[in-house]
């Protein structure tokens, strides 16, 4: 086998996709993998199914992690899973990030979750707005046919012969873009084979048509007492040998990766019937992938390849891997004369080159696996900006007693733009001896022009519904540049270009560096992604991506300026060197009638990392207008403006990820009085309501449970326990008579919302009331207020209907079903077409003092700016004084 040029190949492989491609895209910045001697062998079984699935929802979590693991690990398929959105519009469990913060959170926990059940991951461009009842409603926030177009360009890239949908076409679905899903996945179905359906994606690749499609029904959907005989059943409970777990303890460990949601799972043992009840396509009697044919023979000519794969299986020595090597290289050689041998004035066949593609990098992972190759390249630093070097430390071990020499290994960009280097050492021929490392220098110079490494879906601002993906982006990844074709072609490295980067889950590394190997007489190549290793003293070694950073970032602290009054307020700026040597001067942008002093800073950073801050005194003038405006901070270095800022979102369960959000902060001038000073403040899943009462001038007290004390308690004006305390905080469950009393003795205390699912007690008011689902999604709806002369309403601040303007994403949640008479509701509000809900506040007077519960969505619109919820929030903890 010899790796060769295949540009006279360009232009008809420029219509395929590549598996080697997609892989680039997946599982960055993590411990390079290594496999048991089982793992290998039912990898070599996996070489022989030629066969695919995509199953498809809404959300992270909606994934059947148990169904995914059975299909990529006991049947052997090719599985995917495509979840329309990041799950941007949920809570968060673990910390105060939301939205698109949380979006990238979801993501990663997605990826991470594939790693362990086998599966891989897709998405659409579709954003998570929040809540949506109906899929009318879903599709006059998404754009329907962009979403569709994604999902019908998945399907066409990885050509599943079946589509599996969680959820079903209507109400049963419980949620708008759960029902959403499935009506899109239906069209797609059809779509994909339609060449009047999105014909520009035919430019790279070709139309596919999957075989079936079924919707995965279970408890959550069936009555009790349904007759299940006319769905296809699957066990997907059982035991895999070679991986010592059933699928059931696979997707466990998969489902727990969704921390940011609280789905820790148990696992299961035995039998596990997953149920298919059939939608469209040809309708099989007994199984899922019945008629069609997953060996190599639905391929032309591929009986040989199959032949090959199964006398390497045979002659297959668990405790010597390396031994199947020159049996794979025949095969890959094969694999590769099949994938890229193209008759003169002939069109690749489609079936014969995405199946090569995909076992050729199968087999190239398997070929490592065996040798027990162990190769990474590391930069020295985690970060480098825009027009700087990089250093790598680039290892490699051969750890079988094969032949293996080591001919070149070079580091490219992974982006091409002008002025990008390619680094190459030519003179390391070096044999690899058994389980002697050899370690060498690599480095490559990022281009001035390169993009920061802000995650793809978030450099340009969308809609509330959909992302946008910048069209440099996609010029980006649709091509090498001739230049970068003939200096790899020059090193025997093919070009296979022709990938959009809709659908894929996250930004490519930004670089990579590509190792040539002489294995027997055979030549291997082989990638892998540059990223940054430290060493933790407590978690030991630890990955992140290597990113891009602009040359200063630019911070805001803080989420939200209130002046309550026109009283001057400092707002700190941190400025951060993306690399040494960095001077400038720093602005505030304000809107017209504010002032700030001074009107600028310069700094100068004279190390990298090296951070300034500075501090603005901003107040509003006499033609501030009251309401909502917002501040930019910009920084200008060298003549160019800089305006984003860098946050690095860390977290143990996920690799590091660092995004560049825009130096803006909301800025809310209001009429606001306030009674009461003191707030004692016990956190719940996390969220910024602290700050937002410390903007109005109150002194607040963040609180453990080892604080809720009786004498402790005395000393606060109001308790505010934070969202989903009595879902996430244990001890609340012995410590709610101490609460309690703390109102009887003439107390006020707050409690935002509790989702009614895993409280830690059955009952978190001083009376019964009953927690649930309701919610009212529709962020402006309506609001009637039941007593006008209810003190909240009143005092200090009188509420009006504008105070619920300008909400963002839904207006309230998890509000209670049901209550005791002692509890006085204070506001009603309704979606469309749906009965009025009356239990957004429930306040009760117990002893001497009150209690209030609040599905309200404070913790979203605090940060936001949105002034009638810092109204709302002052009249609640001032209720009493």
């Amino acid at each position: 086998m010899r790796i060769r040029s295949l540009r006279p190949l360009r232009a008809a492989l420029l219509a395929l996709l590549t598996h080697a491609l997609i892989y680039s895209f997946a599982a960055q910045a993590q411990a390079p993998k290594t496999y048991s001697s089982s793992e290998i062998l039912l990898g070599l079984k996996k070489l022989n199914v030629l066969g695919s699935v995509l199953y498809i929802a809404a959300h992270p979590d909606d994934e059947n992690t148990r169904l995914i693991a059975y299909m990529a690990n006991g049947r052997l398929l090719e599985t995917g899973y495509l979840s329309c959105t990041r799950g941007d519009g949920g809570q968060n469990l673990i910390g105060p990030e939301l939205r698109e913060q949380l979006g990238v959170i979801r993501t990663q926990e997605l990826l991470a979750a594939r790693r362990i059940d086998g599966g891989r991951q897709f998405f659409t461009r579709a954003n998570d707005f929040g809540f949506s009842k109906t899929p009318d409603e879903t599709f006059t926030i998404w754009d329907k046919e962009q979403v569709l177009s994604d999902m019908v360009w998945v399907i066409r890239q990885r050509r599943p012969d079946v589509l599996i949908t969680r959820f079903p076409p209507d109400s049963r679905a419980g949620h708008g873009h759960h029902t959403a899903s499935a009506i899109l996945a239906a069209e797609a179905f059809e779509a994909a084979g339609d060449p009047k359906r999105f014909p520009e994606q035919l430019k790279y690749v070709q139309v596919w048509k999957p075989k079936r499609l079924f919707w995965n029904t279970g408890s959550f959907f069936v009555k009790q007492g349904e007759d299940m005989s006319g769905y296809l059943k699957v066990d997907a409970g059982a035991y895999n040998p070679l991986l010592g777990q059933s699928y059931g303890e696979i997707a466990a460990r998969s489902r727990s990766q969704h921390k940011s949601q609280g789905f820790g799972s148990a696992a299961q043992r035995g039998e596990a019937l997953e149920y298919l009840q059939y939608v469209k396509g040809d309708k099989p009697k007994s199984d899922p992938f019945e008629g069609i044919d997953m060996s190599w023979n639905r391929v032309p000519g591929g009986a040989a390849v199959g032949k090959l794969i199964d006398e390497v299986i045979r002659k297959y020595d668990p405790s010597n891997p390396s031994a199947s090597v020159a049996g794979l290289l025949k095969v890959r050689e094969l694999l590769e004369f099949k994938t890229t041998y193209i008759p003169r004035h002939s069109a690749p066949e489609p079936q014969t080159v995405f199946w090569g593609e995909t076992k050729i990098a199968e087999v190239d992972i398997l070929i490592q696996s065996a040798l027990g190759l162990h190769i990474e390249a590391n930069a020295s630093q985690s970060a480098v900006s825009q027009g700087d070097s990089v250093k790598l430390n680039v290892e490699v071990v051969n750890r079988s007693i094969e032949s293996v020499i080591l001919k070149h290994a070079f580091c490219r960009p992974n982006t091409f733009q002008k002025g990008s280097l390619i680094a190459v050492d030519s003179s390391i021929r070096t044999v690899l001896k058994p389980g002697v490392g050899k370690n060498f220098r690599l480095g490559f110079r990022v281009s001035s022009q390169e993009l920061v490494s802000q995650p793809y879906w978030l450099r340009e601002s969308g809609t509330t519904g959909m992302y946008k993906i910048p069209a440099i982006i996609q010029e980006i990844n649709q091509g090498f540049p001739e230049s970068y074709e003939k200096q790899l072609a020059d090193h025997g490295l093919n070009v296979i270009t022709g990938q959009s980067i809709v659908g894929t889950a996250e930004n490519k590394s930004a670089a990579k560096v590509y190792f040539q190997f002489l294995i027997g007489k055979e030549l291997l190549v082989l990638t892998v992604p540059v990223q940054y290793k430290s060493t933790d003293p407590v978690e030991g070694e630890k990955y992140r991506p290597l990113v891009v950073v602009p040359p200063v970032a630019v911070n805001i602290g803080g989420r939200a300026y209130v002046f309550a009054d026109n009283q001057p307020k400092t707002i700190p700026v941190t400025l951060r060197a993306g690399k040494a040597g960095v001077k400038g001067s720093v602005a505030l942008t304000l809107p017209q009638g504010w002032k700030s002093e001074p009107a600028s800073f310069t700094f100068d950073l004279a190390s990298k990392d090296a951070e300034q801050t500075v501090q603005f005194r901003v107040q509003p003038g006499g033609g501030a207008q009251e309401g909502k405006t917002e501040l930019r901070a910009v920084a200008t270095v060298d003549g160019q403006t800089y305006s984003r800022g860098y946050q690095a979102i860390e977290y143990n369960h996920i690799p590091t990820q660092v995004l560049f959000p825009e130096a803006v902060a909301p800025l809310v001038k209001l009429d606001l009085k306030r009674k009461g000073q003191e707030i004692g403040y016990l956190m719940g899943a996390g969220d910024e309501v602290p700050d937002a009462l410390r903007q109005i001038g109150y002194t607040v007290n963040l609180l453990k449970p080892e604080d809720l004390t009786d004498q402790n308690l005395r000393r606060f004006d109001a308790v505010v326990l934070g969202v989903r305390a009595y879902n996430t905080v244990d001890r609340l469950k012995t410590l709610q008579p101490t609460l309690l009393r703390y109102v009887e003795n003439g107390g006020n205390l707050v409690v935002q919302y509790v989702t009614n699912r895993g409280t830690v007690i059955p009952q978190i008011g001083p009376y019964p009331l009953t927690l649930s689902s309701d919610r009212v999604t529709v962020e402006n709806a309506a609001v009637t207020f039941l007593n006008p002369q209810q003190p909240l309403l009143n005092s200090p601040n009188k509420i009006t209907a504008q105070d619920f303007e300008g909400w963002v994403q839904e207006q309230g949640l998890y509000y209670p079903s049901a209550w005791d008479p002692k509890y006085q509701p204070v506001i009603s509000s309704a979606d469309p077409g749906e009965k009025a809900k009356e239990s957004a506040i429930l306040v009760a007077n117990y002893g001497k003092g009150h209690y209030i519960y609040t599905g309200l969505s404070l913790f979203r619109e605090l940060p936001a700016g949105v002034p009638g919820a810092y109204r709302l929030l002052t009249n609640m903890v001032s209720l009493g004084k």
